[in-house]
């Protein structure tokens, strides 16, 4: 497919996965190319990669005679680093942050522990200069800098640990993290807990104290999880996470 082509079909399959996730288009109706082609006005051959894209993260699926038909929730490829973030950008938000975070919360802790005992000494002393950067940062307030350090440090962390299903997750944790950011659920500045949640997990990982990182991390997680309470009730965009 053409870089035009592609640049065509992105724009729509998020409209409409969108609309499939908000119930607009309900779980069972069908649609066609031809309409697709009719509301964008594009070719079928841009429709056709909408179809398949959609196809893909299992929010539609392709029947004869019928076209393209809704899925329920049950079919969605959950942890399709995209449909998070259309999710994370659409009204269920709240639902999909909270499930995210329970899965921070189950993985997260084991995966410090881990890197602790099996990540090599350069990725161990890579961790000491990202939580300086992550401090810096966070200090002074610069959150699109914090959440590029964020994102490595954790990254960093999941494909150290010895545990290939972990490493897989870094993408979504990435998605959430620049969630965070770009949705405004980040304070002005990060709290001090977290900043030092982040150097005391660098620190037992060099040190190689694996209860120390699970612990420093388990900290780590119960600020966003009271961050995000915090912002749910201020705005109320954001309902009490429930126990992890």
């Amino acid at each position: 497919m053409s870089t035009g082509a592609q640049l065509l079909h992105q724009p729509i399959a998020r409209e409409l996965g969108v609309e499939v996730i908000e119930r607009v288009w309900a779980p069972g109706s069908a649609r066609t190319l031809e309409e697709l082609q009719n509301r964008y006005g594009v070719s079928r051959t841009v429709a056709r990669e909408v179809s398949r894209q959609l196809e893909a993260m299992g929010l539609v699926s392709s029947r004869r005679r019928l076209g393209l038909v809704a899925q329920p929730m049950a079919a969605w490829s959950a942890l399709d680093p995209l449909l998070i973030d259309w999710r994370l950008h659409s009204s269920h938000r709240e639902d999909q942050i909270r499930s995210l975070t329970q899965l921070r919360l189950a993985v997260e802790p084991a995966a410090a522990e881990s890197a602790a005992r099996h990540a090599s000494i350069h990725t161990r002393a890579r961790l000491l200069p990202l939580a300086a950067e992550l401090r810096r940062t966070g200090e002074a307030g610069d959150l699109q800098d914090f959440m590029a350090f964020d994102i490595e440090f954790h990254r960093l962390l999941l494909e150290s640990c010895g545990n290939e299903l972990f490493a897989a997750l870094s993408p979504l944790v990435a998605v959430v993290l620049q969630g965070r950011t770009e949705l405004g659920l980040m304070p002005p500045q990060p709290k001090p807990e977290a900043l030092d949640g982040h150097e005391a997990v660098a620190e037992a990982v060099f040190r190689g104290d694996p209860e120390a990182a699970r612990a420093a991390m388990q900290r780590i997680l119960d600020e966003v999880r009271s961050t995000f309470t915090d912002a749910g009730e201020r705005a109320g965009a954001v309902p009490t996470a429930r126990p992890a």
